[in-house]
Order: structure tokens, then C-alpha cells, then sequence
């Protein structure tokens, strides 16, 4: 195991982008070519989600495993307790897990569905990803004309 000086780590965590990352265009440029129109990164909404298809009030995350805390009991966390600078990064991800749920939850408050997925998901199996956003939409078409018939008094 290759072990980096202080100053290589610092350069390649100086290169981790928090927006346009790999997986985000990935989903991105998948769903486009379906069709699908979005907002990329929406400031509108809590935690500004990488990709927010307003018209359907679906908010979708692009997860990577490390910083979001993929298997964290299991795999993560051990792993990082025994790693350099491990307490920081314990704290670091347990922390981006928190503010993952109470933005989940402010965007379910406000009538919004959330989907999240692991880049892994997004890079092996992008039209897996792109199906779980259309049966999503297609739940949403169906519960607004359910809506719409009993509101009008149509037998369905």
C-alpha cells in the first residue's frame, strides 16, 4: 500500500469536484437523451440536488461511497478507524450522512420525491438508474390522476 506525502494527499483531495462530476454527467447525459429536461444542481431546494426534474418534483442524488458513508458499519468506518487521520474522516462522513437525512427530509416536507444512488450504480448500471427516475414519474402520473378522478368524481 502506497503510502502519500501530506502535500499529495492534499493535491488530489484539491482535486475532488463537488459539481459536474463524472457520474453526474453520466446520469445527466442519459436521461437527456431520453428526453428528461432538468435544473443541475438547484439552489432552490435544500442540499441542491445534482439533478432536479422540477416537473415531476423529483430531486436526484449521485452519491459517491466514500464521502456519503456506503456500508458504513460494515466496511467504511472500520476501515477508516484504522486509517491516518482517522478520526477526522469519521467525523467528516458521519456528518455528510446527517445533513443527507434532514435535507431528505426538508425536500419530503416540501411535496418532493428524493432519489440517491451510489456511483457505482450510476457508472455499471446507468439504465438501471434512468428506469428507477421513470417508474418514479410514472407512480407520480398515476397518484395525480387518481387524484384528479375522485376529485372530479370518476369511477377509475
Amino acid at each position: 500500500m502506497d503510502v502519500l506525502t501530506k502535500e499529495q494527499r492534499h493535491k488530489a483531495m484539491a482535486h475532488i469536484r463537488s459539481k459536474n462530476t463524472s457520474i453526474e454527467v453520466k446520469l445527466r447525459k442519459a436521461l437527456w437523451h431520453k428526453g428528461y429536461r432538468f435544473r443541475k444542481n438547484y439552489k432552490k431546494l435544500p442540499g441542491s440536488p445534482d439533478i432536479a426534474l422540477t416537473k415531476y418534483k423529483i430531486a436526484v442524488f449521485c452519491d459517491s461511497e466514500f464521502f456519503h458513508g456506503k456500508d458504513w458499519e460494515m466496511v467504511l468506518k472500520p476501515k477508516l478507524s484504522k486509517g491516518q487521520n482517522g478520526e477526522y474522516w469519521l467525523k467528516k462522513i458521519l456528518r455528510n450522512m446527517e445533513r443527507d437525512s434532514d435535507v431528505d427530509k426538508q425536500l419530503l416536507l416540501l411535496g418532493w420525491t428524493v432519489i440517491h444512488f451510489w456511483g457505482a450504480e450510476i457508472s455499471k448500471r446507468t439504465d438501471e438508474c434512468v428506469r428507477v427516475i421513470e417508474e418514479c414519474i410514472f407512480d407520480l402520473k398515476i397518484q395525480t390522476y387518481e387524484t384528479y378522478s375522485d376529485a372530479e368524481g370518476f369511477n377509475i
